[in-house]
């Protein structure tokens, strides 16, 4: 450009502005010449040689002359050779190579330059060029050997990766193998692997059941858990016409309160008349097994009204207003269908006493849900709810106040009429031999309740017809009231004559102070056949239920209990007495016990009771002791001095037990009698 503006200056005169159009005109030309050469490059190699065909007067150099021309254009658009460019020197780097002319590195040459890699580092460092230069892709090793690496056909067999190797044989043995070897060790390891993440897919599942089970306890998802789904549905009655009054036996006074509601629920009238109100509540309280919810049953069959029977474990869920929703669709299905009965057996476990617990925050909703339909706002007529426990003292205040549960029944065992009644209605209901008499099994189980005496008559049945009998007797009964106090018998084991012979003479003690002592309770039965724990024992039968006890029956008692280690003493001397009175001491001590500390039974100490005797002064703690000593002691030397004097009836009595095992209360005063025994 430098040296076409001297030209122009120098050789010719031109206006400013036509050199200028004609700079324009030749940028324009040589960009189109470019075009044009780029299309017939590939139908003409030597069409790229030609010269733009532009008319003189379009470029404004009508006026210059051929020579000129020729220089001029040679200088501008000098012609494509293969001469290779001047070597000139230069103090400045570039990022590509120049060619000889600006138009071929301006629209023919294309720059490059890229990211410098550790390839074309090393290339540089062999070349000892430190100058910049043309990037070349960047591929990650790995990435090549898949590129690179060929897929021939899948082996599936050993053989077949030799014969892919072309394995010499003196080395396929050896490959075969390393490859055994191989595949070995990644068997195990991979078993390990998968064994360890069994462990550890178990350990986070335990984890995460703990983490959701602590956040189901936090009061903030107590909350989240509230629900009412499932719990509308309607609560069925239950028909009750079958069971009365009639059913219920040993319980005449509950039985007795009751009926007065049953005449109310039966005709309310009667009492209204007289401004009386039907009673909201009543509470049955007894031991197990006395009858109480046969009461219940027996007061809507009585009434023959609709009966609704719920536990007071179906109110207690783990979502929170599940309890005090049963409570309210129960109380309104029984308003629907009024009068009628409720009936909440375990009490106890609905209605405890309310705490403030951080831990159940929502625990006391059921319960104030059961206090208000009970005596809440909203009358409550034509329904009573009968409540069973035998954990009252467990119970809510507000639960048993007037005007909630208003009446409380005590259910308690059943005595010896009770008893009586109680086993022949269930001897009615099996095969037994009339000679059965219910008194003297009722005499024996003093303290069952009805539900252990159901228990009683069916064992006794069931051993019955083990011993294949057409019906079921005395001894069957007998059996299995020994069974269900004692335990069963221990027919296997192998009792040495010797131990026998103790365990005999030990019975037989107890059997002959009982007999001969005036206070003592009446003998039931006499048995050396080992049973539970025991090696055989003396049963007692009291002619009824005692109610309280005289000092001369307690002295008794302790007389009784001394027997047995006094017979052993007796006949086999001291160097050889046993163990097997370490229970009868435990009996005998704790009845000298109860008689100084809280029946006033001792001259010594007065009538005073002693509540706890290890918080009284060490004086009255030794003056107790030695009254408890001498209580003892004297009970001792007065059984030592009976059984010497019946010396002769005892050993008779213990030959009769070696002989038979078990004896009655006729056959032992048979034996002391002198009379045969015919067994």
């Amino acid at each position: 450009l430098f040296n076409l503006l001297c030209l122009c200056f120098c050789k010719m005169i031109l206006p400013l502005s036509q050199l200028i159009n004609a700079l324009h005109s030749l940028k324009s030309s040589a960009t189109a010449s470019v075009q044009t050469l780029h299309k017939d490059l590939a139908q003409d190699h030597s069409s790229f040689l030609k010269e733009p065909s532009v008319s003189l007067r379009d470029l404004g150099l009508s006026e210059v002359r051929a020579s000129q021309l020729d220089e001029l254009i040679s200088r501008l658009l000098p012609t494509l050779g293969t001469e290779e460019p001047p070597t000139v020197p230069s103090a400045w780097r570039t990022s590509h190579v120049s060619a000889n002319s600006f138009f071929h590195n301006k629209h023919v040459l294309v720059q490059s330059r890229g990211f410098k890699t550790f390839r074309t580092k090393a290339r540089r460092a062999e070349t000892g060029y430190d100058g910049p230069v043309e990037s070349e892709p960047y591929t990650p090793a790995f990435m090549k050997g898949l590129l690179q690496r060929e897929k021939g056909p899948e082996a599936q067999s050993l053989d077949q990766v030799i014969k892919q190797r072309n394995l010499p044989e003196n080395q396929q043995e050896a490959f075969k193998t390393g490859f055994t070897e191989g595949f070995m060790r990644s068997q195990a390891f991979t078993q390990r692997t998968q064994d360890s993440l069994r462990r550890t897919r178990l350990i986070l599942l335990v984890l995460l059941l703990l983490g959701i089970y602590g956040l189901s306890r936090t009061p903030f998802f107590s909350v989240r858990f509230r629900t009412t789904s499932g719990l509308d549905s309607a609560v069925d009655p239950i028909q009750m016409k079958n069971v009365t009054f009639d059913h219920v036996k040993g319980v005449e006074e509950a039985k007795n309160e009751l009926q007065e509601v049953v005449e109310f629920l039966r005709n309310p009238q009667k009492f209204t008349v007289l401004g009386g109100k039907l009673p909201k509540g009543i509470l049955l309280v007894g031991p197990p097994g006395t009858g109480k919810t046969l009461l219940a049953r027996a007061i809507a069959g009585e009434a023959d009204v609709p009966f609704y029977y719920a536990s007071g474990s179906e109110f207690d869920e783990m979502f929170v207003g599940v309890g005090a929703s049963r409570i309210r669709n129960l109380f309104k299905e029984a308003k629907a269908n009024a009068p009628a009965v409720i009936f909440i057996d375990e009490l106890d476990s609905v209605g405890g006493k309310r705490i403030e617990s951080p831990m159940h925050p929502y625990s006391r909703q059921t319960i104030n849900q059961l206090l208000a339909e009970m005596d809440g706002f909203k009358p409550n007529e034509g329904v009573i709810v009968v409540g069973a426990t035998n954990f009252a003292e467990a119970l809510d205040n507000a639960l048993v106040r007037p005007g909630r549960f208003d009446m409380q029944v005590t259910v308690p065992r059943p005595d010896v009429k009770g008893r009586t009644e109680i086993l022949n209605w269930y001897l009615s209901k099996i095969k037994v031999d009339p000679a059965v008499e219910a008194e003297i099994i009722a005499r024996g189980t003093v303290g069952f309740s009805g539900a252990e005496l159901e228990n009683l008559v069916n064992q006794a049945a069931l051993k019955a017809a083990v011993d294949e009998k057409e019906m079921v007797t005395l001894k069957d009964l007998e059996f299995a009231k020994d069974k269900i106090l004692m335990g069963p018998e221990r027919k296997s084991v192998d009792i040495d004559k010797k131990n026998k012979t103790i365990t005999a003479y030990h019975e037989s003690g107890h059997a002959i102070v009982a007999y001969f002592t005036k206070d003592a309770m009446p003998i039931n039965k006499a048995t050396i056949m080992p049973r539970g724990p025991t090696l055989g024992h003396v049963s007692m039968l009291p002619e009824n239920d005692r109610w309280s006890e005289t000092r001369a029956q307690l002295l008794a008692q302790m007389d009784v209990s001394m027997g047995g280690r006094v017979a052993e003493e007796l006949i086999f001397g001291d160097d050889y007495i046993t163990t097997g009175a370490s229970s009868d001491f435990d009996g005998a001590t704790k009845i000298a016990k109860m008689m100084v500390t809280r029946f006033g039974m001792s001259d010594k100490l007065g009538v005073m009771t002693y509540g706890d005797v290890t918080k009284q002064s060490p004086e009255t703690q030794a003056a107790i002791e030695q009254e408890v000593r001498a209580l003892l002691k004297d009970s001792y030397d007065r059984a030592k001095n009976l059984l010497k004097t019946y010396s002769k009836e005892h050993k008779t009595l213990a030959d009769a037990l070696l002989q038979y095992e078990t004896l009655d209360a006729k056959e032992i005063q048979k034996v002391l009698e002198g009379k045969s025994l015919d067994i």
